[in-house]
């Protein structure tokens, strides 16, 4: 049992670490309730998302449409639709996808964005 705990232990901080060259990307998806394509995303897109390697770069906040903004979160202007998907650098918004295209088109737009929002090297 205690094996089991300090891999687990060793799991989360190595996860923690490996995040950190990307912690300052975050994904908010604004939300709420009764949106159809909010739940068309949590279905097709929401259970693998953290597995990803996007999910990684960019943990998920949920965010509910007319709640107020996390601590140190900037937007450029409020969203409007739901689901509307923020990409945060350091707290501060890189760009957005409104509404959910589907989850081909949601992939490729969310890549490009992590991309464009990557340092260069």
């Amino acid at each position: 049992m205690q094996i089991i705990k300090s891999v687990a232990l060793a799991a989360v901080i190595a996860a923690s670490l490996a995040g950190s060259a990307l912690a300052e990307l975050q994904l908010l998806m604004f939300e709420q309730a009764g949106c159809i394509y909010c739940e068309q995303w949590h279905a097709d897109v929401g259970p693998e998302y953290p597995l990803t390697s996007e999910g990684k770069a960019a943990p998920l906040v949920p965010v509910q449409l007319r709640a107020k903004l996390p601590e140190g979160i900037t937007v450029n202007s409020p969203p409007v639709f739901t689901p509307t998907f923020v990409l945060l650098q350091n707290g501060v918004e890189v760009s957005r996808i409104e509404g959910y295209p589907g989850e081909d088109f949601f992939w490729g737009l969310l890549s490009a964005m992590i991309k464009d929002a990557a340092p260069s090297q």
